[in-house]
């Protein structure tokens, strides 16, 4: 079986594989555990009308692919299995999304200067944005990057590279203040299904001390170890794999995949040697993607940099990094993330491959 029998989807990434050139499979095995497995069941007939109204057939339910996919360095993984995508949802609520979020802008954001706390080293005033103190603190330095468009869906590619720069000049602030404040995370949680408790626009950063957040630290150390153990850089190996698979952009100097261990539905990787302008645009060019053709509403991202002074730990090759995910319909009660995210693995709906086509096509 080769590339151009193969079906291009997660279900088949085994035989995918399989099929690549020598060195290109080495490599991806490399970076991956893979395994397929047949999950069955047997309904009743009592079941069966219940099953195609929400599955469209019987027959899908009755033999399901399983993928299961382990980065072999982050221990990062996620199980696949499109059927989920139909599953019962009975706890949706039904309602006006736009309406519910506009209803509630209302709220300290809006008057920033007046309705947030400053920082020790006072406010940074962005072109599109100012900057607040966080009131109830993930750390000794954590601000807000309020956006003046109270709307959290609506923004352009200004305004997202506005916010990433008021973010980062508030970093070297609190950097200057406070050298040992090295560590710099950007977050921008977009409506409550994401983790925002306040809906008008906004994002967040921290500044931390002694070592970088967990998460962070665990990629820095697979570099590390992954150099170590095949004298090559791994983000690069990273993508390289899966552009081979067809999972991969390129949009000037920032690289694009669609992950294939995402830590929920359609996460999405930007990758670049620093936080310039391609970057910066990348990330306005997924969102909108998202928002405007994949029906996403809400969503994370996450910026990981090296530190802003030189720190013991090895971080040489370690480029900027943007994760971006779906967070699943704000109306709906269920959460996305339970037991098996929180202790075992993800568990995806979405198809990387699907993602790309859409990311392509945009």
């Amino acid at each position: 079986m080769d590339n151009a029998t193969t079906r291009k989807d997660i279900a088949h990434l085994s035989a995918l594989v399989d099929a690549l050139p020598a060195l290109e499979k080495a490599r991806t095995r490399a970076l991956f555990h893979i395994s397929t497995s047949v999950g069955v069941v047997d309904p009743p007939p009592e079941m069966h009308d219940w099953i195609r109204g929400f599955f469209g057939s019987l027959e899908a339910t009755l033999a399901q692919t399983i993928v299961k996919v382990t980065n072999l360095w982050t221990l990062e993984g996620a199980l696949f299995n499109s059927l989920r995508a139909s599953r019962p949802m009975e706890a949706k609520v039904s309602g006006d999304l736009e309406a519910e979020i506009r209803a509630k802008l209302k709220g300290p954001f809006a008057t920033p200067l007046t309705g947030t706390p400053a920082d020790s080293f006072g406010r940074v005033r962005g072109k599109r944005c100012i900057t607040a103190s966080n009131i109830a603190k993930y750390d000794g330095y954590h601000g807000v990057v309020v956006f003046d468009e109270p709307y959290p869906l609506a923004f352009d590619a200004e305004a997202v590279s506005d916010y990433l720069d008021t973010a980062w000049e508030w970093a070297r602030r609190a950097h200057a203040e406070d050298p040992d404040a090295r560590y710099f995370f950007f977050m921008w949680n977009c409506l409550w299904k994401a983790g925002a408790s306040i809906l008008h626009g906004h994002a967040q950063m921290t500044m931390t001390r002694g070592l970088h957040y967990a998460r962070v630290e665990a990629w820095r150390r697979a570099g590390v170890n992954y150099r170590l153990t095949h004298g090559r850089n791994y983000f690069q190996d990273l993508f390289e794999a899966h552009r081979a698979l067809g999972l991969t952009l390129t949009w000037g100097s920032t690289r694009v995949l669609a992950s294939l261990t995402p830590i929920k539905e359609k996460e999405v990787l930007l990758i670049a040697d620093t936080l310039d302008e391609d970057l910066k645009g990348a990330l306005y060019r997924v969102l909108r993607c998202y928002i405007d053709r994949l029906g996403v509403r809400s969503f994370n991202v996450a910026l990981y940099l090296p530190p802003l002074a030189p720190a013991p730990e090895d971080w040489s090759g370690f480029p900027a990094i943007l994760r971006v995910v779906d967070r699943g319909d704000p109306l709906n009660r269920t959460a996305d993330i339970g037991a098996m995210e929180l202790y075992a693995a993800s568990v995806v709906s979405s198809d990387p491959f699907r993602v790309i086509e859409a990311l392509a096509e945009a």
